[in-house]
């Protein structure tokens, strides 16, 4: 195309030509930055995994039902109190705040499914049927994790459908081993893939 201000040939760019930010290319490339991050904080999951094998031990000495759920309800608040430390100070290290997207995504996936664990959990105690206890923790934590890492790297939903599938086992089982199933999600499966997470995720 000849311009008649400049006197010059110029090479018109097509109008449906895609700018540099409409590239599919340079698209993926941002959505796969994006998806690379997230604010579970790895390193605190393996700590709440350590604490969970330790309530576990104690847990499994008392002689009632009461000191049971009350080790674990004690295992509750410690563990929630270390995953909103470590969440917190994984969004401070990234630049972001501990209730931006992810962070409310992650913690309005977590709340319904633990909110209900609670009702739950009263209504099993009343009824007397506790070996089920592990069993619908393990599940309905398992579905709040699924579904707090539905926009989240691919390592978090898929450690909530490690829980549902030991929820799934521990439901049917006796006493004793419904708990080392406890011990397993609760613990192992918070360690490993903690771990996993942190080296793969930022910590």
């Amino acid at each position: 195309m000849f311009d008649l201000r400049s006197g010059q040939h110029t090479t018109a760019r097509p109008r449906d030509e895609p700018g540099a930010l409409e590239h599919p290319q340079v698209t993926g490339q941002m959505m796969k930055g994006s998806s690379t991050s997230t604010a579970v904080p790895g390193w605190g999951l393996c700590a709440v995994g350590v604490t969970a094998l330790i309530a576990t031990v104690v847990a499994m000495r008392q002689r009632t039902i009461n000191g049971w759920l009350a080790v674990w309800l004690a295992e509750a608040l410690v563990a929630f109190t270390i995953a909103l430390f470590s969440m917190q100070r994984k969004a401070w290290r990234q630049g972001t705040d501990l209730l931006s997207t992810a962070g409310r995504r992650l913690l309005m996936g977590l709340l319904p499914a633990m909110a209900a664990g609670g009702v739950l959990t009263a209504a099993i105690v009343w009824d007397g049927s506790t070996r089920l206890i592990p069993g619908v923790w393990l599940l309905l934590y398992g579905i709040g994790v699924v579904q707090a890492g539905a926009f989240s790297v691919r390592v978090v939903p898929a450690m909530g459908i490690v829980f549902v599938v030991l929820g799934a086992i521990a439901l049917p089982m006796p006493w004793m081993w419904a708990n080392i199933m406890l011990a397993a999600g609760f613990g192992l499966a918070h360690l490993g893939f903690g771990v996993l997470i942190a080296r793969r995720h930022g910590g």
